[in-house]
């Protein structure tokens, strides 16, 4: 009997555990990564997480993290821009205040800062810099300035310098941030206690032209100039279908990974992430707000630069503060079944094409976020058990395609109520460091 001949398939049988790209050698093999963002900044008054820097780094590092990726403001503190006043001396006040005496952004998860406090960003930053370096532990720089970072400002002056910058020369003003920042890391000493540096953060999803427009121009400068750090920018939507149309200067294949599937179903039933909606908050919405909620005239939104600082909406604000957590957690659940297939398959195959590309590409790659996306704040269907088996299958098929670096969740950090989970943070970073 002769054995039927049935093709040859293109993808091997099995994954590829190797590193998908070089990693220097004074950097770890496998980054186990807390999405610290911008809050390092916006969340450090009294009794936040972040008053103090290095007990949250002491936090950070109980947990079994040995990464954090932070909002580094280097237009800010190192931008040329005439910021260096602010940068020293940073009022910080949220979204401002409310009309019923508290604030907007309250129950909305990263935007829940209340502010009143004025900060040092510059000294701070490098604070947290020498913090990881005594704990081991490695620093990923990026910027969030073209996307939120400054509408937490209680001053207008760092939006309205970025914001004054023409379109198509932003790449090249945060080139030369990044080139003088890195600069004077590199003289603090402490260059090895950077995993690598991001250009910006989700340059998709930011008020930034295409990468290809100044973008590629910019990361070629830094790597000649800085040819020790890993330079690169991230994504928070790849073309998963098409990947070869991602730029080839990209030092570090850093992609998010977020797979909303029924959060996408709710978020689109009560219409709670668009802008302008006639008749807003429709009746899906009104169903599962808190009783008392005021009405969305009632509420106001933020001053309006603030609100063109940042890719949020007035709708979003309202919705997320408002919101009944409990009311929108069951909905999720009970139509869950419906989605859970699609969602385990749509992070695995994202996660298995980030991989792919980088190895073509002989970078690392990087999942710096995930799994499931945008909740309100107490809202725990990510922490629940769902969001944890979506977020531990996408950690292993991570590690099994030989990712470098990969986020326990985007919702693990101080500043988010997950943090409270320290045995499946441990669990879940354990896996990742022992690659």
């Amino acid at each position: 009997m002769t054995e039927r001949y049935l093709g040859t398939p293109a993808a091997p049988a099995e994954p590829d555990v190797t590193p998908t790209g070089h990693v220097p050698e004074h950097l770890p093999s496998h980054l186990a990564i807390s999405l610290w963002d911008f809050s390092w900044y916006t969340r450090a008054g009294v009794g936040e997480p972040f008053e103090d820097v290095d007990r949250a780094m002491a936090e950070t590092v109980e947990r079994g993290y040995n990464a954090v990726r932070i909002c580094a403001a280097p237009l800010l503190v190192a931008g040329g821009l005439g910021l260096d006043e602010l940068a020293h001396d940073l009022p910080i006040e949220g979204l401002g205040a409310a009309p019923d005496g508290g604030y907007y952004g309250r129950r909305t998860r990263w935007y829940d800062a209340p502010g009143g406090y004025r900060i040092d960003v510059r000294s701070r930053l490098f604070q947290l810099l020498e913090s990881a370096e005594r704990r081991g532990v490695s620093v990923i720089l990026a910027s969030w300035e073209y996307q939120q970072s400054t509408a937490f400002a209680g001053d207008p002056r760092w939006f309205e310098a970025i914001d004054a910058i023409p379109l198509a020369e932003r790449y090249r003003v945060l080139g030369d941030a990044w080139d003088h920042l890195l600069e004077q890391i590199e003289a603090a000493g402490l260059a090895d206690v950077v995993a690598f540096a991001e250009l910006h953060n989700e340059v998709d999803f930011s008020i930034l032209p295409p990468i290809a427009d100044g973008g590629e121009a910019a990361l070629e400068r830094l790597r000649a100039r800085h040819p020790r750090t890993l330079v690169t920018a991230s994504y928070g939507k790849p073309p998963h279908l098409a990947m070869h149309r991602l730029s080839p200067a990209l030092g570090v294949a850093q992609f998010h990974v977020y797979s909303y599937g029924v959060l996408d179903a709710l978020q689109r039933r009560i219409d709670i992430r668009s802008e302008g909606t006639e008749g807003f908050p429709n009746a899906e919405l009104r169903a599962l707000l808190l009783p008392g909620a005021p009405t969305f005239a009632e509420y106001g939104r933020p001053v309006d630069w603030k609100l063109r600082a940042t890719v949020v909406t007035d709708q979003m604000i309202y919705g997320y503060d408002w919101i009944d957590a409990a009311a929108w957690d069951s909905w999720l659940d009970a139509q869950y079944a419906e989605y859970r297939e699609v969602m385990f398959r749509e992070i695995e195959s994202r996660v298995v094409a980030i991989a792919e590309w980088a190895r073509w590409r002989g970078v690392p790659a990087v999942v710096g976020e995930g799994w499931v996306g945008y909740t309100p704040r107490d809202g725990r269907f990510e922490e629940g058990t769902h969001g944890l088996a979506l977020a531990e299958h996408g950690i292993r098929t991570a590690l099994a395609n030989g990712v470098w670096g990969v986020v326990a969740c985007s919702n693990a950090a101080p500043h988010h109520p997950m943090w409270a989970d320290v045995a499946w943070q441990r669990r879940m970073n354990a896996l990742v460091t022992a690659g």
